[in-house]
């Protein structure tokens, strides 16, 4: 893989989410790479985008993903686009080795 689809900054990690809402289940679906050449994890969940309800389920997939408090997940940027800057507080190491285990998908 060229490029690191995520940052590791000390104490969190930083990455783009790509949220499908309405999307049947809740789920990480693997990387992605668009047209621009952003690498993004691909995520959907069953809830609606209306007043916040995909953003509150994308936030409690992560933290189940990651296995941390959902205090610890942090929508930096993009809360109404569908592309959504994410940090996540923790173990860097643990936490990068958790999301290179979709890299393959790229």
């Amino acid at each position: 893989m060229k490029d690191v689809p995520f940052r590791i900054a000390p104490g969190k990690i930083c990455f783009v989410v790509r949220l499908t809402p309405k999307g049947g289940r809740n789920a990480i679906d693997g990387w992605a790479r668009g047209a621009d050449g952003l690498s993004y994890l691909k995520a959907r969940v069953s809830a609606p985008p209306h007043e916040g309800e995909a953003n509150e389920a994308l936030i409690a997939l992560l933290a189940h993903t990651f296995d941390v408090a959902k205090s610890k997940v942090r929508l930096v940027a993009g809360a109404s686009a569908r592309l959504k800057r994410v940090e996540v507080d923790g173990d860097a190491a643990a936490l990068a080795a958790r999301l290179a285990q979709w890299e393959k998908t790229l």
